[in-house]
């Protein structure tokens, strides 16, 4: 603490940031370790493993045939390795969003519409033709003009002549903005066999790559490719002294690089706090590769936008004096429970371990207007939301927010974690990540309803013209 002061107060009578954060070479290269430059001189930490497959049937036929024609053969692709994953269930996704003058928010599905009650079951089933409408603000109906020629009141009837009121007029509304969606989406089951899949995993302010290390060594070991990237000023990856660089827009250009490095036909994006947003913002702008995402405590559908009135706003040098009181204050909210263990994962994980200036400029760059409730309800991936019980940093409405807000949407809730429920309950996130990695559509019993909706049409027909007929 003393310490912590010290350097603080030279800080301020130097003008310099302490305790920079510098890239560190990776003592294991082996353990799929990379460095990449997004950027001139902004280097990111990543960790990328690809686990050794048995080739498949599909791919070894393929390269029989590229040995046999040489090497050259025109006709032979990269889905031609994945047959088998290419199929899935096709999902309708039509909504209508309308935005009125007056802030309110209506939407539509018209479409095939995942609710969340049918979402707690494991084989996911679609309701077709469903609407279901969502509003920000409640509506205030505005009372009618007055008559100018008003007719006096005549004799009431009796009591049981009475007639009921008519309905209240409402002033008709008029929408400033429609956004129509209406497109056809294929959902399959993302196993670790297929090559063709990719995880990416994305962490909040304060974090680094090591809070997915029990996510990594599972889905590594069961076959999927997966990258983790440091975001700049965080882990390993360098820290450039201009605030700019850690604005959302600098952030999601890193990210997109990453992205665009290491992506595949079919991406899961996984991201924690603040890294939801980016991951929003990847499947906002690549809706063809990114193929489900998941939010872990990402909060509601808001549009970013800094808190003026936040602690972070203080210089650096003060924030520095405090470091050891705000580690103090995410261990307590950020974890169930305060003990030896908690306090182990938040050293092993190197979270919330930045130096004052990055953790101020984060902050302070949380700036996304464009991020808001209908940028989120024009997203078609299916979206599995977890939420910790105990989370002090993200309100659990917040989240079931999101839930009404998303057109397919998951709504987990583990009772026994809390912000950093990825490291306090790593079996459990990591089961429900891979269940939702495997899930896929049932659609016949779509199809079964739309059958027995016909039969059943066609059999009135049937016996209406038969009652014609006896009538005759």
């Amino acid at each position: 603490m003393l310490t912590s002061i010290t350097e603080g107060i030279l800080c301020c009578l130097t003008g310099k940031a302490a305790s920079l954060v510098l890239p560190l070479e990776s003592s294991e290269p082996s353990d799929g370790f990379e460095f990449v430059e997004v950027k001139p001189g902004r280097v990111l930490r990543v960790r990328h493993i690809i686990p050794e497959r048995q080739p498949t049937v599909a791919e070894e036929q393929v390269a029989v045939k590229e040995k046999t024609n040489g090497g050259c053969d025109d006709d032979s692709s990269p889905e031609d390795y994945n047959k088998e994953s290419n199929t899935g269930s096709s999902v309708h996704c039509k909504r209508k969003i309308t935005v009125y003058r007056n802030g309110q928010l209506v939407i539509e599905n018209l479409g095939d519409v995942l609710h969340s009650e049918i979402l707690q079951c494991q084989d996911g089933d679609l309701e077709p033709c469903s609407t279901v409408e969502v509003e920000l603000a409640d509506y205030k109906e505005m009372p009618s003009s007055p008559d100018p020629n008003p007719v006096p009141p005549s004799v009431p009837p009796p009591l049981g002549e009475q007639k009921p009121a008519p309905p209240p007029r409402r002033r008709r509304r008029k929408p400033k903005r429609t956004v129509l969606i209406d497109s056809k989406r294929v959902i399959s089951s993302c196993k670790g066999t297929h090559s063709d899949v990719a995880l990416f995993f994305v962490h909040g302010v304060g974090g680094s790559l090591d809070i997915w290390s029990s996510q990594l060594d599972f889905f590594s070991r069961l076959g999927y490719e997966v990258i983790a990237p440091d975001l700049a000023g965080h882990g390993a990856s360098t820290a450039p002294q201009i605030a700019a660089a850690y604005t959302f827009y600098a952030l999601a250009e890193d990210l997109r690089a990453i992205f665009k490095r290491y992506a595949r036909k079919r991406n899961i994006l996984i991201g924690h706090s603040y890294g939801v947003s980016f991951c929003t913002f990847l499947a906002h702008e690549y809706p063809d590769l990114v193929h489900k995402v998941v939010m872990i405590n990402g909060g509601g559908p808001t549009a970013l936008e800094p808190s003026l009135c936040s602690i972070f706003q203080l210089p650096s040098c003060v924030l520095h004096c405090l470091s050891p009181c705000l580690a103090w204050s995410f261990l307590k909210a950020g974890f169930a429970r305060q003990g030896a263990k908690e306090k182990q994962l938040l050293k092993q994980g190197n979270a919330f371990n930045v130096s004052p200036f990055v953790l101020r400029a984060m902050m302070s760059g949380q700036y996304w207007p464009e991020g808001d409730e209908v940028y989120h309800a024009e997203l078609t991936v299916p979206i599995l939301l977890v939420h910790g019980m105990c989370d002090k940093f993200v309100p659990m409405d917040e989240d079931q927010r999101m839930a009404e807000i998303l057109l397919f949407a998951f709504l987990k809730v583990i009772e026994e974690g809390s912000h950093m429920v990825m490291m306090e309950c790593p079996d459990t996130v990591n089961t429900l990540l891979h269940e939702f990695f495997l899930w896929e559509p049932d659609m016949s019993r779509k199809d079964s309803c739309k059958t027995d909706t016909e039969k059943t049409v066609s059999d009135t027909l049937q016996t209406l013209k038969i009652n014609n007929l006896m009538d005759k």
